[in-house]
């Protein structure tokens, strides 16, 4: 997660330029989520870079996770840990043309937003998923990387947590 701060922070990724506040390591450092990954952050700002990532983009640094492999969701691309949703191209309309669904926890998509709504953004009707939709023209395809990454482990966690069947009986 620091990473994705960090990416964020050091490229000066804001919508208000030399007008936004600046972020400092301490800021960083006083989110707990923001410690699982490892590097830190300065506080310069600079305008917002754009980026060619597209779904295909997103495809192929996906499918190279463990289990993940290339579908569909509601007739739009997706990747899936079986069968799982981890992240798709969003169908509803509320999402902006060129985003992509990602698959985070609340507290991680809370800090995400905190720290670069620029990049990452929620509509109403995404508020009660566990996700966060993410410009793709904003992102760089390591940033892109470490947030799969990220999606990756909440899905398995997630997985892991339920049982596998909820149909299956107790032989007497």
């Amino acid at each position: 997660m620091r990473r994705l701060f960090a990416h964020t922070l050091e490229r000066g990724y804001s919508a208000l330029g030399a007008h936004a506040p600046t972020f400092s390591t301490e800021d960083l450092s006083q989110q707990p989520c923001l410690e699982k990954v490892g590097i830190l952050a300065d506080n310069r700002t600079r305008p917002m870079p754009t980026s060619r990532t597209n779904f295909d983009a997103v495809r192929k640094i996906g499918v190279a996770l463990p289990g993940v492999e290339a579908s569909t969701a509601y007739g739009s691309p997706a990747l899936k840990i079986r069968g799982k949703l981890l992240a798709c191209v969003p169908i509803h309309r509320s999402a902006e043309p060129g985003s992509l669904v990602v698959r985070i926890d609340f507290e991680s998509r809370a800090e995400l937003l905190a720290a670069a709504p620029d990049v990452y953004y929620v509509t109403d009707h995404y508020l009660n998923y566990s996700a966060v939709l993410v410009r793709l023209s904003r992102v760089t395809p390591d940033v892109l990387r470490d947030l799969l990454g990220m999606a990756h482990k909440f899905v398995t966690a997630h997985e892991a947590r339920r049982p596998t069947s909820r149909h299956r009986r107790n032989p007497a």
